[in-house]
């Protein structure tokens, strides 16, 4: 059965990050996730995880968006062991990667090696510090205008390049759906190298039930593929949040 992961930066927003995490807790979810940690209270986040009993599946690893840039490769070397310190006080070793949008004036296959040539030595660093990185693709239609990497087959040719254990990608199932479809197609063609899930309902970006995708399907799908990371609930509740992750929970 898939293991579900809670992105609380979408849920309860008028709360306290800590006070976030003991709500998942509260509803029965074994774990958390968020996007950026230099932005949080690290040591408080993990006392709060400790103290609920509940894991951090994951969480961004920084500089965001910035492979596609002209940015030095050791400053994405040292956020890799950055993050590495902070994951370790989080009892986590999933680490989120975001590339970046297109470069203006700038051919693909050029802003290409870049990213390759960064994600090669970021996937050595997380190999020293026993982490793993998850490239994600975004769609950039609605949420990511003019983000590079946006499909499934790019980010599985950047991944099989560097042949890294340590670089997976991360798959979500929402910006994929808007991006290109073929969910279940994708899904059975690169599990192998699926380190992450992220789920929401299209459109809008929301509870489970009642948009385009069928999540039994997807959830019994990933299931019967011997998928064994997390599935993270990075959408905004409409109505009741307890409710949401409740609806969630029973597609299992």
């Amino acid at each position: 059965m898939p293991r579900l992961s809670v992105c609380i930066e979408m849920f309860w927003p008028d709360l306290p990050f800590e006070q976030r995490i003991a709500r998942v807790a509260a509803a029965g979810l074994p774990a958390v996730e968020f996007w950026n940690y230099s932005n949080k209270d690290v040591a408080r986040l993990a006392q709060m995880a400790r103290t609920a009993g509940v894991a951090v599946a994951g969480f961004v690893c920084e500089p965001g968006f910035a492979l596609t840039s002209p940015t030095p490769i050791e400053e994405h070397v040292q956020g890799v062991h950055a993050a590495a310190e902070a994951a370790r006080t989080l009892g986590c070793a999933t680490l989120i990667v975001t590339t970046g949008n297109v470069v203006a004036g700038e051919s693909d296959e050029m802003t290409r090696r870049r990213v390759q040539r960064k994600l090669a030595a970021m996937a050595a660093a997380a190999e020293q510090e026993g982490m793993t990185l998850c490239l994600e693709p975004l769609n950039p239609f609605v949420d990511h205008a003019g983000y590079w990497l946006t499909t499934m087959a790019q980010a599985a040719d950047l991944v099989e390049e560097i042949a890294s254990s340590n670089l997976k990608i991360l798959y979500d199932i929402y910006h994929q759906q808007v991006t290109e479809g073929k969910i279940l197609v994708n899904l059975r063609r690169y599990v192998q190298h699926i380190g992450h899930i992220h789920v929401a309902a299209t459109p809008g970006r929301t509870n489970l039930v009642g948009g385009d995708l069928d999540y039994a399907t997807i959830f019994a799908a990933i299931d019967a593929l011997g998928y064994a990371g997390y599935v993270g609930l990075e959408f905004r509740p409409s109505g009741d949040a307890e409710a949401a992750l409740t609806e969630a929970a029973g597609l299992l």
